[in-house]
């Protein structure tokens, strides 16, 4: 239930702040006082279009604050978890809106937008009113309220739940049938294409591979013969290292003749002979590892050539070629066994369509005898609310081939205001009073069945009096035995009725009019409803009637 408004700047209201109790509350006021811009304050705190125009003259923002008190396992607060805000404790709406016409918008004190604002907002109040009926604009709530009445909701989640199966089903079967139909389409592009793949038979890596192979036998290539030039000067025709062999030799033999002469130049050129021996071996192991097949160069090549001319041919890189022929490969799969697969998805979407008729036309009779109880429950409240010469109907139009979440339904609250009219959607052939009070009559034939847990009525008894009046107060205290009412009337039966009594007036000067609202004790009760009653001059015999009107009803009550 909505338990605390908090209002700042908003039109006529500088400060405001209103703690709501449980049952029947009514809030009244004289013409002007500004009923209309609380109201207007809270729909802007649910979500409600606003503007820079409810921004008060000489503020530059303006702000409404509601906090709900609602059980712990209220769908708002699941909707709250799935848009990732905190749900624990009391839920809190608070919107800001500026006067350059921005408006800003938090959810239990975190960033939000208007349309989860809205979204929460007719989770947690309805307004309903000759000119605002918020409630019953959308047809699907027509269909939601009648399954509430009828205790339908585990009826319509198992037509929900085959309405899911079967879309998934043909979800597959017209994917796979585009998939068989295209590839039928390409069966030769695709046949040719894979024995063209499958005879390259392309690797995971090989690009790589082959172009490595290749640069070195290209490097190899290149520096080949640098090397065979340096084995022919140490092991050609023209090598240094037998001429040098033979001046060793000579000159060991003559080192005797003269000792100590040519001993240094024996040992240099003994370990010049070994250091070229060294690198003729170097050289030759050189050499042996350069060596390569031409034609080991020529076919890697080829091969790395024709990978990437297949890869071009088929506008992927060489390395998504193997996936492709295994796509490829797959596709005509498909179209050789395709025929088998969709015979087998068109026979599991013709079962579960035959699920889902069934568990729809279920559904369908149901609401059909849900709607009869609720003609019934809502016309016996009708004479009271001096409508007894009008009907209230519940059109169902049933089509079997339009398959929705919801069922085959479409439902439609009705009503014929007077014998011999045409019947007609509610919302467009009751007048604004009639409308109203048909209203009312189905909220309470609903019950807490399909309802928010705040409603909020805005006038809507306004044009009757007497009977029906008190007819209406009754309704609506009946009503708030199951949720949270607040009322805004000009009756004073409907007044009379309430657990909590709202004055709402209007202070100051001229130039300044501020917007005030009280809670008002028993002796300002009995005056308030005086001046209902009475009019511009409150007289004793009108605060006599207000004493025996509030007793009375203090005693239905008790």
């Amino acid at each position: 239930m909505l338990s605390h408004l908090s209002i700042r700047d908003i039109v006529l209201i500088e400060r405001l702040d209103i703690d709501f109790a449980s049952g029947l509350s009514v809030l009244t006021g004289e013409t002007g006082a500004g009923k209309s811009i609380l109201l207007d304050s809270l729909s802007l705190a649910l979500g409600a279009r606003g503007d820079a125009s409810m921004v008060r003259h000489g503020a530059q923002q303006g702000q409404v604050t509601a906090v709900f008190d609602v059980p712990m396992d209220h769908p708002v607060r699941a909707l709250l978890r799935e848009n990732g805000l905190d749900d624990d404790g009391d839920i809190i709406l608070r919107r800001v809106q500026t006067l350059d016409g921005r408006s800003r918008v938090f959810i239990n004190d975190q960033p939000s937008s208007v349309g989860l604002l809205r979204q929460v907002g007719h989770q947690l109040v309805e307004i309903h009113g000759q000119h605002d009926d918020r409630a019953l604009v959308d047809i699907d709530a027509h269909r939601d309220l009648l399954d509430a009445f009828g205790g339908l909701k585990a009826r319509v989640e198992e037509v929900s739940a085959a309405w899911r199966a079967l879309r998934a089903a043909q979800h597959e079967l017209s994917r796979h049938r585009a998939r068989v139909e295209a590839a039928a389409r390409e069966a030769d592009y695709l046949r040719a294409s894979v024995e063209e793949l499958t005879k390259l038979d392309p690797q995971p890596g090989e690009e790589e591979e082959l172009a490595e192979e290749r640069a070195r036998m290209m490097r190899a290539e290149k520096i080949a013969s640098d090397i065979a030039d340096a084995q022919e000067v140490l092991s050609g025709n023209n090598a240094v290292v037998p001429a040098l062999s033979s001046l060793l030799r000579r000159l060991q033999r003559k080192a005797a003749e003269a000792p100590g002469l040519l001993d240094e130049i024996i040992q240099s050129l003994d370990e010049a002979l070994i250091d070229l021996d060294n690198a003729q071996t170097a050289v030759d192991a050189a050499m042996r590892a350069t060596e390569f097949d031409p034609r080991r160069l020529e076919e890697t090549e080829e091969r790395l050539f024709a990978l990437r001319a297949a890869a071009r041919k088929y506008n992927v890189p060489v390395s998504e070629l193997p996936a492709l022929r295994d796509r490829m490969d797959a596709d005509l799969a498909d179209l050789d066994a395709g025929e088998e697969r969709l015979i087998a998805l068109e026979k599991q979407v013709a079962d579960l369509q035959v699920v889902y008729d069934q568990a729809a036309a279920s559904l369908s009779e149901a609401r059909r005898a849900a709607a009869d109880a609720l003609v019934d429950a809502v016309m016996a409240e009708l004479p009271a609310l001096k409508l007894e010469r009008a009907r209230f109907l519940v059109n169902i139009e049933t089509d079997a081939e339009d398959r929705q979440e919801s069922g085959i339904d479409k439902v439609e609250f009705w009503v014929q205001t007077n014998p011999g009219t045409r019947p007609g959607p509610m919302m467009k052939v009751a007048s604004g009073g009639e409308l109203s009070r048909f209203l009312l009559a189905l909220k309470v034939a609903l019950a807490d069945r399909g309802s928010a847990p705040t409603l909020v009525f805005d006038e809507i008894d306004t044009g009757v009096g007497g009977a029906v009046a008190d007819a209406i107060g009754q309704r609506l205290a009946r009503l708030s035995a199951n949720v949270q009412v607040l009322a805004v009337t000009h009756a004073p039966q409907v007044a009379a009725r309430a657990r909590t009594h709202y004055l709402i007036s209007k202070s100051g000067t001229d130039d300044l009019v501020t917007t005030r609202v009280s809670v008002m004790d028993a002796e300002a009760r009995q005056e308030e409803i005086a001046r209902m009653l009475a009019g511009a001059t409150v007289t004793d015999e009108a605060r006599a009637a207000a004493e025996r009107l509030l007793r009375e009803n203090l005693a239905i009550a008790g």
